[in-house]
């Protein structure tokens, strides 16, 4: 199984366990499912007692995205405010623009010419002028078990 990392927090984001499709060598697109995550039944085949059918507790179940769950991503915002984490598009542009700095200093670190860098920088950007910005209020966004401000 390979695990990849945000190459700036160190964070596991993924592995190849599920459906991943690279998009332009810069991009994965996951395919993932909703899981229900909580109480556990254990069927001990016994009788409840009177007293337990009158205490019908209602478990906590709670459904999660299957990666999110597997790698411990920490959703950036509020679900019951409606708060995505970024207050607008132009936002998250600042963060992005911000991570990318620090990326392309990583990948210099490891080896990469400069102009395979600019190359998988530029691309970065296309991705998310083509498709993140104009469907910016359909994301949720989720940050690496650190929640480490400079990974993504």
């Amino acid at each position: 199984m390979i695990v990849y990392t945000d190459i700036v927090s160190g964070d596991e984001i993924i592995s190849d366990s599920w459906t991943l499709k690279e998009i332009d060598d810069v991009v994965y697109e996951v395919d993932c499912a909703m899981q229900e995550v909580g109480a556990t039944h254990i069927n001990t085949g016994a009788n409840p007692s009177a007293e337990e059918a009158e205490e019908s507790l209602q478990d906590d179940v709670q459904k999660e995205i299957n990666v999110v769950g597997a790698f411990k991503l920490q959703l950036l915002g509020d679900r019951l405010s409606g708060d995505k984490g970024f207050a607008s598009s132009k936002a998250y542009h600042a963060q992005l623009k911000a991570y990318l700095k620090l990326a392309g200093k990583a990948l210099l670190a490891k080896g990469l010419e400069k102009e395979e860098i600019i190359a998988i920088l530029d691309k970065a950007r296309k991705y998310y002028k083509d498709v993140i910005e104009p469907n910016f209020d359909n994301y949720d966004f989720y940050a690496g078990q650190s929640l480490d401000p400079n990974g993504l």
